[in-house]
Parts: structure tokens; sequence; C-alpha cells
């Protein structure tokens, strides 16, 4: 089946597979990432689309496995290409299925490519393609996204967030649910959105990537840090970031020390005034993190800003390398 260009798909109980596909790379992750999170607390199994060439039963065995505790589960599917066909006809033909598939495909996936072909034909598939939109689509894009958001644009919100965020759907898509969280609107609690709110939000995109970059690594997701460093100002220092990343490793730190003490972690965030909206985040980044994990990468970060600061060298790359290559080394982990 087709899905609308660019928009978010309902989920739906008789479709396996969302297939997100299209040159706008990370637009094709952003509504892969709304569509999982609209299952809620759902236990997500991560498959990387090069491993099913030579595991193509994979998928559907993934799809039909129950969660040990009963919940809910989703897989995410990255990279798929056209040696994923042979997976997902055997997912779509499979008997019997429990989890959605939400999958992105390889940049390289053209529109006319044998796996596109399968999902857009397919009953239990719904393909959806994915270009940069620009001029008045886009501020439609911007529109239809914050009205799923419960928003109610007043004249020049659209406008000013799709000037500010060039064509890049995931900056569109961070701005508007900081001024959903901002005005406490959900699409069945609808709220009146300004320009002065815009404003109070501080929606400046070099903070907003800044801070970006630092909540992708500290939840080890590369693909997403590597996406947000390079919205950074080109040729800025990256000194405000990596002590911004510093600032935030050291809080963890000091607040898993105390959860090895036995304290609650509950308990242990409301010590440390964690806003509410950051808790789920924060809790996972304390089991994530361990007190060795965190005093690396400290250093690490120690040895980049170093590197910055000195004279003729390539400090801004090895600082980025440096950081990419935690969030990796997390990813891999976990």
């Amino acid at each position: 089946m087709k899905g609308s260009n660019g928009q978010l798909p309902r989920l739906r109980d008789d479709v396996r597979l969302y297939l997100f596909h299209g040159p706008d790379e990370a637009g094709a992750a952003d509504l892969a990432r709304r569509l999982i999170a609209g299952l809620g607390e759902a236990e997500r199994v991560d498959v990387e689309g090069a491993s099913l060439k030579k595991d193509p039963g994979r998928l559907a065995d993934e799809a039909a496995s129950v969660s040990l505790f009963g919940d809910a589960r989703v897989i995410r599917a990255t990279g798929l290409g056209e040696d994923a066909v042979e997976a997902v006809t055997l997912l779509l033909d499979a008997a019997q299925t429990g989890a959605p598939v939400v999958a992105t495909a390889a940049p390289s996936l053209r529109s006319t490519a044998k796996l596109v072909k399968l999902a857009l034909d397919h009953p239990r598939a719904l393909a959806v393609a994915c270009y940069a939109p620009t001029g008045a689509e886009l501020e439609r894009l911007v529109s239809t996204m914050l009205g799923e958001q419960g928003l109610r644009a007043a004249p020049g919100v659209a406008q000013q967030i799709a000037e500010a965020a060039g064509e890049d759907r995931a900056v569109i898509a961070r701005e508007i649910e900081k001024l959903a969280l901002y005005l406490d609107a959900s699409p069945d609690r609808p709220r009146d959105a300004t320009t002065a709110d815009l404003a109070a939000i501080g929606a400046d995109l070099g903070e907003a990537a800044q801070g970006e970059a630092i909540e992708a690594l500290v939840a080890g997701r590369a693909g997403e840090l590597g996406a947000a460093l390079a919205r950074l100002d080109e040729g800025g220092s990256a000194i405000p970031w990596l002590r911004g990343l510093g600032r935030r490793l050291i809080a963890l730190g000091e607040m898993r020390a105390q959860v090895d003490r036995g304290e609650p972690v509950e308990r242990v965030m409301k010590a440390n005034r964690v806003h509410f909206r950051e808790e789920a985040s924060t809790a996972a980044a304390l089991r994530r993190w361990t007190p060795g994990m965190l005093a690396e990468a400290l250093a690490r970060l120690r040895e980049a800003e170093r590197a910055v600061m000195a004279a003729n060298n390539a400090g801004a790359v090895l600082a980025e390398r440096a950081a990419v290559g935690l969030a990796q080394r997390l990813e891999r982990r976990g």
C-alpha cells in the first residue's frame, strides 16, 4: 500500500511493515521514530538491514516473538536495501506475526526498487516516500505537524519554524515537540501557539542542535548525533557543546554514585531537581552508563577540548569523532 508522501501514517492492525524510503533520509528516520513513539512503552528490537542477507528469516521471527514480560513489541529495521526482499517477503507471507516492523530504507534505494514495489503492492505493507519539502509545501508540512501535536498555530508560526529549520524534518519535529511541551499541548488537549511562544522557548536552532547532540550521545544514538553535529554552525567552535556534554555527564556521574549507594532512582532524580519531562531519559541514562564509562567519556572529552583549543590542528573534527565514537559504543551495547 502507498502512504501519503512525507506524512506520518496511522498505526493499523492489518499492516505488518511500514517502509519509509526516499532521498529525505532525515525525514524518513524522523517519521519512523514518531511512529514507534506512538506505541508508547513497547519493547523495541533493532535489526540492521545488512544482517538480513545472511538471516532472511530473522525479521519474521522477531515479529512473531512474544515479549518475556508480555509487553507490546516493535521491530525497528534500518538501512534496508534490495538484499532485504527475501526477508520482507517472509515477514509479509508468514502465517502469523504480532509486532509491527517499522523500517527505513538505505539512502541508495530507488523508488523503482523491488523492495519498494513489494511494499507498495502488498496489502500488509505500507510504503511512504520521503522527499525534502520546499517553499509552500514545507509550510503546509509544518502546519500539519503542528496539528498532530495539538497546536493551533497563529499566522507566522509555521513560516518561522520552516525558515529556521530549512528542509530538515528532524529539526522541525524537535522544535514542534519542544513547543508542544512548553504549552502542554496534545491532540486531545489543543493549545494556541504564537510567535511569542516560539520566542519564549528560545527556538534558536544552534542551541537546539547542541542540546540534540548532547542527548543523542547520552542515549547512544549515533545517527542522530551525527545529524545534530552537522546542523551546528559551520566553522563554529565545538567548545560550547563539549562543555555542555561534560556538565551532563558530570551530573549523571553524581546521580549514578547515589544510585550505587542504594538510593532509588526516582528519589535521586527528585533530589537533583530533574525536570519531570526529562525523568525518563535520565533514568535510562543512569541504567546505561556505568561509573567507568562516565569517567572514560569525560577523559576523552577533556582531551578533545584541549585539541580544539590548540593551534593549527583539526580539533573540531577530533571532537566530533570522539563524540560519535562514544555514541557508537553505547549503541552497540544496546
